[in-house]
């Protein structure tokens, strides 16, 4: 089964064919709204053959698409069939579930997405769950994703955002009992040195995740046979 793995990110949409390992982007923005959207990925994947679809989206995301607009895209995101559009059987996600699914390694995996913000995510052998832990608080007055997301790094300075997330791996792979942590996202590479107990991936693995998703072989409800991991 071939699969196009789409990445949404704020300043571009990475593109992937599964059985070429062939790549292409395109910009993002502001002013990306689902119609320019397929447009721009039908123009970029011309003569690319998929049977099915993988969507990594900047946002939360149900099973029938996003719930919430993007905070750094246009608007319209909400209430889009995707997959009429595509023309394709498709499967959409957060953009940390892509990554997390990429770099995972066996066992109970912690992921930490850092880049804009903060994402995060659970994964075991058969469940994704997706996380919100950048919306725990760091203190009174401030949010974990506005110390860790990169506004935080830029504004107190490397030094300071090490501090906090060497601090933040070691409690949150503790409170949820992680085997360990894949840091991913744009500003992993900043990381030096890697957290006790951490990882660290890249944004490639998303391609990877995306065609993880679709795959099949652990046995669930009454005996069916269903995709390797359930996203929660």
């Amino acid at each position: 089964m071939d699969v196009l793995v789409i990445d949404i990110g704020g300043s571009s949409v990475k593109l992937f064919l599964s059985s070429t390992h062939d790549t292409n982007r395109f910009d993002s923005g502001p002013g990306l709204m689902p119609d320019e959207f397929i447009r721009q990925v039908r123009a970029h994947t011309e003569g690319w053959s998929y049977d099915v679809v993988s969507i990594g989206y900047p946002g939360r995301v149900g099973p029938t698409g996003p719930t919430e607009e993007p905070g750094n895209l246009g608007d319209g995101w909400v209430g889009f069939d995707f997959e009429a559009a595509l023309q394709r059987p498709m499967l959409m996600v957060n953009d940390a579930i892509l990554q997390a699914l990429g770099g995972y390694a066996g066992g109970k995996m912690l992921f930490l997405g850092l880049g804009t913000g903060l994402g995060s995510a659970l994964v075991t052998s058969s469940f994704v769950v997706p996380l919100e832990l950048g919306g725990l608080p760091y203190n009174r007055k401030q949010m974990l994703w506005e110390r860790l997301g990169r506004e935080g790094l830029e504004r107190y300075g490397k030094d300071a955002w090490m501090e906090t997330l060497t601090e933040a791996t070691l409690r949150l792979r503790n409170a949820l009992s992680a085997d360990y942590v894949l840091l991913g996202g744009g500003n992993a590479e900043q990381v030096d040195p890697l957290p006790e107990g951490a990882q660290r991936g890249g944004n490639e693995d998303a391609f990877l995740g995306g065609v993880r998703l679709w795959e099949d072989g652990v046995q669930h409800h009454e005996g069916d046979t269903t995709r390797m991991w359930s996203v929660l």
